[in-house]
Parts: structure tokens; sequence; C-alpha cells
């Protein structure tokens, strides 16, 4: 009598056991699923080219004036750059060059940033897009406001009291004594309907994405004049920032905005061409 009830009891314990199985699965089948993420793409470009050899020998020639007339040796120096400090190579590198020249000194550097989003909702581009804009927003383009022809002096100054500090257009062009030292032969920059060429800092055409150039020239004291040229530019999710600068040996002579300005924004479209090979 014991063995009959024993089996019952397997038996019932086997059906327990299927139901609880299949109710399990059930349970499992009839969870709603998570919600879907979707993913912003990935930028264009995954690496970043060799910034101290992204420059042609023959552009830094002509970049570099000076620096042919050293010994060979010096020569292969002076060509090869410095690369910038950085902790991250995949994220962002630089070089930069310098000339000494009799009547000037000459500086060059381009800067690399590989921009990467970690965020999944925004892509890669458009990180790299608010990052430029910044950058934009920050070289205040919109504040030069230089009207066509010369300022008006007022009454009793002198244009010795004009330091040409600040952005372009401020004065520059009277620090010198001389047509040949000052004025737009020496490179201040000129407005529209002023009769000649705009160099004042500006949104560029053509450059990439997007793409500003930046004029700044600078005096302390007695010192001579430095000026610097910045073009930077953004290609999908790379932005690029050239920087060339000249300080003349004479305190009277202004740096030519024209010759600088160009010579930045070619370097700056084979940049571009790098970095798309």
């Amino acid at each position: 009598m014991a063995y009959v009830p024993g089996v019952a009891l397997l038996a019932a314990l086997a059906v327990g056991c299927s139901a609880g199985s299949d109710g399990s699965a059930s349970d499992a089948d009839s969870k709603p699923g998570g919600p879907t993420v979707t993913t912003a793409p990935p930028g264009k470009y995954r690496t970043l080219p060799a910034p101290c050899r992204a420059v042609p020998g023959s552009t830094l020639k002509d970049l570099l004036p000076g620096v042919a007339e050293l010994p060979q040796q010096q020569q292969e120096k002076a060509f090869r750059g410095s690369p910038t400090v950085t902790y991250d190579t995949d994220r962002k590198v630089g070089c930069s060059w310098k000339s000494d020249a009799p009547d000037s000194t000459r500086n060059l550097s381009i800067d690399f940033e590989r921009v990467v989003s970690y965020d999944p909702a925004v892509s890669d581009d458009d990180r790299a897009r608010t990052l430029y804009a910044k950058k934009e927003t920050a070289a205040d383009l919109s504040g030069v406001t230089t009207p066509p022809g010369p300022p008006e002096k007022p009454a009793g100054s002198t244009a010795g009291e004009e330091t040409g500090t600040g952005k372009p257009g401020g004065g520059e062009g009277s620090a010198g004594p001389s047509p040949s030292t000052s004025g737009t032969a020496s490179g201040t920059p000129g407005a529209p309907g002023g009769g000649s060429e705009d160099l004042r800092p500006r949104v560029l055409d053509g450059l990439g994405d997007a793409a500003f150039l930046d004029d700044l020239l600078t005096r302390a004291g007695s010192t001579a004049q430095h000026r610097t040229v910045s073009v930077v530019f953004r290609t999908s999710n790379v932005i690029v920032t050239v920087r060339y600068g000249e300080q003349p040996a004479l305190v009277t002579k202004v740096p030519d905005s024209k010759e600088l300005q160009e010579k930045a924004q070619a370097l700056a479209r084979k940049l571009a061409e790098v970095i798309s090979e």
C-alpha cells in the first residue's frame, strides 16, 4: 500500500515541475523588450597625420626664410620641427617651427584635433561642430568693425600715440615714420570700400566644412610688433589650426598682413588635402 502512493507522489511532482518550467518560459517570453537605443554614427576620421611630416619641405622653406642659409645639419633640425607634447596622439597632435633671419623671426605651428563624442546620442561630427563654433566665437570676428578708410584722429593726437595693439585695423599702420614701413604698404588690414583688399578677420569659404581666419597684431612697450595669423578649419570630426607669425627686427616695421594671411591659407588648404588622403 505504501508503494502506490509513492508512485502517485512522484507523478504529481513531475507534473508540477513540468508546469513550473512552462510557466517560467511563458513569463520570460511575456516580458517586454528593453528600449531601443540609436547610436550616432562615428566620425569620418579615425586617425591623424604625423604633424611634423605634414608640411612639404618646399613649403617650409617658403614659410621659414633664413633657414636655407644655415649649415645643412642645422637646416635639417629646423625643418624637422618640434612635436607638441600631448598625452593622446590618437586625439590631438601638433608641431612647431621657428626661423631667425636678419630682418625678422618667423613662427609656424599646426595642430590636429580628432573629436570623439562619448555621448551615443551625439555624433563625432556634431561634437566637432560645437567645438569649432566655440573657437570661432572666441575669435570674436563680429567684433571687428573697422570702417572704410583711416579713422579720424582726435585733435592733438600723434601717430606715435597709436600703438597698434590688438585686432588689426586699430592704428598699427601708423607705427613707422615712412610709407615703406607703415600704412597699407606694410600690411594694415583694409576694409570694403577702402580701395584695398579686405584683410580683416573673417569667415573663409571653400576650406573644409567651415573655416575662419584671425589676424592679431601685438606690441608691448618699445619692442617690435608681432603679427600672428590663425586659420582654423573643420573637416568632419577633425579640427585643424594653423598659426603663422612674424616679428620684424626693426621696431618701426609692421609685419605684412597680406603675405602672412596668404601663406597661412595656402598651408591650411594643403593640410586639408593631407587629411583626406
